[in-house]
């Protein structure tokens, strides 16, 4: 195999492991201040320009949870900064309303229906984006 193609099928295998499904953790605690990742399933750390998965360290979160899972965005690290959580659809769900600020903010939804729920922050827009897979 070429050098270039090698690369290139670890690269893929990197992807595939990323985006890999663990349903197994769905309780809701913190992560411990953990941002590289192996924290529950569907937790998400809400930084100063971008969402980070407490699982899998990904940013822009990616997390893939079972139906019927609490999902939990923190505000870690952000100060006075204000973010919000808003639904980009077509998958749809309530969002967190008005951006707050303030390090501690939580706000949690429970994803009851399949589907892909891709979000962002009203205030930072496309550079703060996130995904949800929830099967």
């Amino acid at each position: 195999m070429r050098p270039s193609r090698t690369w290139l099928a670890a690269a893929l295998a990197a992807v595939a492991i990323g985006c890999s499904s663990d349903s197994t953790g769905t309780s809701s605690g913190g992560n411990g201040g953990n941002n590289g990742g192996g924290g529950p399933v569907g937790q998400i750390i809400v930084g100063n320009d971008f969402f980070q998965s407490s699982h899998n360290g990904t940013t822009p979160a990616q997390d893939t949870v079972p139906a019927g899972t609490a999902v939990t965005w923190t505000w870690t690290g952000t100060g006075s900064t204000f973010h919000s959580v808003v639904s980009d659809g077509p998958a749809a769900f309530p969002g967190s309303g008005d951006p707050q600020s303030g390090d501690g903010t939580v706000y949690t939804f429970t994803f009851m229906t399949a589907g892909v729920y891709n979000y962002h922050c009203a205030v930072h827009g496309a550079i703060m984006h996130g995904t949800l897979v929830v099967q």
